[in-house]
Parts: structure tokens; C-alpha cells; sequence
């Protein structure tokens, strides 16, 4: 039998297409509860054609069949949507400029409460633990780190990253300026590192959807690093007014090096810390 192939990835979309992916999201957000349908397309598009290859399927509508009738086919397509890119110390230099500019400021509050949005598995949230306990504030701080996907927080729990990644977050954390040696807090074996369980004595994993989910705090800080990019405009815009709605007075919002505030209804309502590092301060 032929083998399906996927369409090039940069395809225009057309008429027929689109519909079938409204059908498709529209499908998945009735079975699970999980919204895709302001998701960018060319996103979502890319997703599925990658799972079309895996599966053999030649269509998107053989897609929603599948998904109505398999429920294990569901979690893959959810799973295939999750955005889990990440790393420790990912972009050294918003760590380093947080770090000169947020934490003088998180050093008067007597407690501290962060919220990691879409947090994945974990590794920029452990990454926040060790920059707040070598600032001497870990014990203060609470940092809330929510997905939308619960196989990848069951991951971030267990704080266990591949052993073949430490050099490269050993980099990044002396680039973010890093106190101590990096291998001070993990243990190995011959195949992970194991972070300090004290990392995870002040944090919180727990389940929250950007796109359905409302406010469940009022934090200090609200990181969600190139989630937003996935999202359509309507979208990133509903998201931007659930982070000001769940920011503190002068808290910080601090997005990824691929995101901007300049093109949001809510701009005036901050004002730039860290401008090339996207770290913005709610103005009240």
C-alpha cells in the first residue's frame, strides 16, 4: 500500500481544508473540553499533517472519525498539540536581566507568589526555583506552574531531566549568572539528573487551561514564555487581559523572546523593564 504523505508544511490552506479543521477542533473541544479553535492555524495545521503521516490517515476528516470513535487516538491529538518546547535557563539573558531588574524589587515583598503559565515539563520553572534560592527568596516564594497537559506535568514533578542536557543548561545558567556550580543541584545516574526535591518544597504543579481557565490568584510575577505565539490574535488577546486580571499592583509580566506587548489593546497598562527581554511592569 502507498504510503500517505503529508502536505509541505508551509501549504496554503484552502476553503475545504479550513472547514476540516473546524470540524476537527470542534470535535476535540466537544470530547475534551480542550479549545484548539484559536489556535494559530498554521500551527495546528502542522500538527495534524505530522499525525496523518504517523497514523497513515489521508484525511483530516478520517482524522475526526478517528478522534470520535478512539479514545486513545484523542490523547495523542491532545498530546500532539501541547506545546512542550523548553529548557533550563532558556534565554540566559532574560534570567541574567530578571534577576538585575525583578528581584530587587521581589526583595521588599514579605511573600512571593509566581505563576509559570504553560510551564510544559518543567525546566524553566526548576530554573526559577535556583534563581530565587541563590537570591535567598526561595523560602518566601510560591511559584503556581500549570499546563494544560497533565503527562507533562506528571514529568515536571518528578524533576528528572536527561543526563545528555547538562551541559547545555550547565551554559545556560552560568550565562544567566549563575552563583554556584551547576552540578550542585542534581544527582545522576547513568541516564537522568535528579533535581533537589527542596527545589520543589515551593512549588505547585496543577492543571490550568489558558485558553478556558480563569484567574485562580493574584501574583507578582506571570511568566509565559512563546505560548502565546501559538494562539490566534483574538486569542493572545483574551490571554493578555487574564494576565493583567491576575497581576498584583506594579507586578511583572515577563513573555518570551519571540512575543511583544506593542501590539496589545493592554500596552498602555505597562510599562518596559526589560524591553529585548520582554519583561513589562502593570502600571495602576
Amino acid at each position: 500500500m502507498e504510503q500517505f504523505q503529508p502536505l509541505e508544511q508551509n501549504i496554503q490552506l484552502n476553503k475545504q481544508t479550513n472547514l476540516e479543521i473546524d470540524l476537527l477542533l470542534e470535535a476535540i473541544y466537544r470530547l475534551s473540553g480542550y479549545d484548539f479553535r484559536q489556535y494559530n492555524r498554521s500551527s495546528i495545521s502542522r500538527r495534524i499533517y505530522n499525525r496523518m503521516g504517523i497514523n497513515n490517515i489521508p484525511t483530516i476528516s478520517r482524522v475526526q472519525e478517528k478522534v470520535i470513535h478512539d479514545k486513545e487516538f484523542l490523547e495523542q491529538i491532545l498530546n500532539d498539540f501541547s506545546i512542550n518546547v523548553t529548557e533550563m535557563f532558556r534565554n540566559p539573558s532574560f534570567f541574567k536581566a530578571f534577576r538585575e531588574t525583578v528581584i530587587p524589587v521581589l526583595r521588599e515583598y514579605p511573600e512571593i507568589r509566581i505563576w509559570h503559565a504553560g510551564c510544559a515539563t518543567g525546566e524553566e520553572v526548576y530554573s526559577m526555583a535556583i534563581l530565587l534560592q541563590e537570591e535567598g527568596l526561595i523560602e518566601r516564594s510560591v511559584i503556581y506552574a500549570t499546563d494544560m497537559n497533565e503527562q507533562v506535568l506528571e514529568k515536571a514533578k518528578k524533576g528528572a531531566f536527561p543526563i545528555h542536557k547538562m551541559q547545555a543548561y550547565t551554559k545556560n545558567y552560568m550565562l544567566a549568572g549563575g552563583a554556584h556550580a551547576f552540578s550542585e543541584y542534581y544527582q545522576t545516574d547513568y541516564q537522568y539528573a535528579y533535581f533537589h526535591p527542596t527545589l520543589l518544597k515551593n512549588i505547585i504543579f496543577a492543571q490550568h487551561n489558558l485558553v478556558t481557565d480563569h484567574s485562580f490568584n493574584e501574583f507578582h510575577v506571570v511568566l509565559c514564555r512563546n505560548v502565546l505565539i501559538y494562539f490566534s490574535p483574538k486569542l493572545q488577546s483574551q490571554v493578555h487581559q487574564l494576565f493583567y486580571e491576575s497581576l498584583s499592583d506594579e507586578g511583572f509580566l515577563c513573555l518570551g523572546d519571540k512575543e511583544t506587548l506593542r501590539f496589545e489593546e493592554v500596552i498602555s497598562k505597562y510599562r518596559e523593564i526589560a524591553g529585548n527581554e520582554r519583561i513589562y511592569q502593570k502600571i495602576y
